[in-house]
């Protein structure tokens, strides 16, 4: 029988792998910001990785201008500076979690990791909702009471611009990362006292 402050085998084998995905988070796009318009009928893409912006930023924030949206500039997002340490660390215990064993340690781990997961996406809503609303009062195209926010995920209509806002790759592997650790949680608080379990 497993000591109590020991993990299912399933608990380890799962963060172990969960670890090891979020390492290609680091260099995955996350999320992804898709604007199409007739004017743009290819459509106009914009990527976020832990670090860095991609896509036709250029073009964006020049579109952006005329309506009184800052330009997008990774130096302006402290976020890039920490996100790859995050989710490095995140990595390293969770590979860690499977080696060591110890109930205290993947609970850490997975509880910490949800709660960064929500907060990540509260900070998220809030970067575009600074951007969609503080415009400049002196653009060259003005609609009263018109926001520019783009959806934190889905479509919205901004003006001739439809704005779709979905994770990519990485944004993907956090999502089944978060499903695992939810999962691994749900599995060791309902483990019986004393039930036979096999180890590794």
């Amino acid at each position: 029988m497993v000591p109590r402050n020991r993990l299912l085998q399933i608990t380890r084998i799962g963060t172990a792998i969960a670890g090891v995905a979020l390492i290609f988070v680091i260099f995955l796009p996350i999320w992804r910001i898709e604007l199409d318009a007739p004017q743009y009928p290819e459509g106009l893409a914009m990527q976020i990785y832990a670090d860095r912006l991609a896509g036709e930023i250029d073009i964006i924030n020049g579109l952006n201008h005329y309506i009184g949206m800052r330009t997008l500039h990774a130096d302006d997002f402290w976020e890039f500076s920490i996100l790859p340490y995050i989710f490095g660390g995140f990595a390293l215990v969770g590979v860690l979690v499977a080696i060591v064993n110890r109930k205290w340690l993947f609970f850490t781990w997975a509880f910490g990791f949800l709660a960064f997961a929500v907060l990540a996406m509260i900070d998220f809503y809030k970067w575009e909702y600074e951007y969609g609303h503080n415009l400049d009062p002196k653009a060259p195209i003005q609609v009263p009471g018109m926001a520019y926010q783009p959806p934190l995920i889905g479509f919205k209509q901004l003006l001739n611009f439809g704005a779709f806002s979905i994770p990519d790759t990485g944004g993907w592997i956090l999502t089944g990362v978060g499903v695992i650790a939810a999962g691994l949680i749900f599995l060791e608080l309902k483990r019986k006292k004393n039930a036979p379990i096999q180890t590794i």
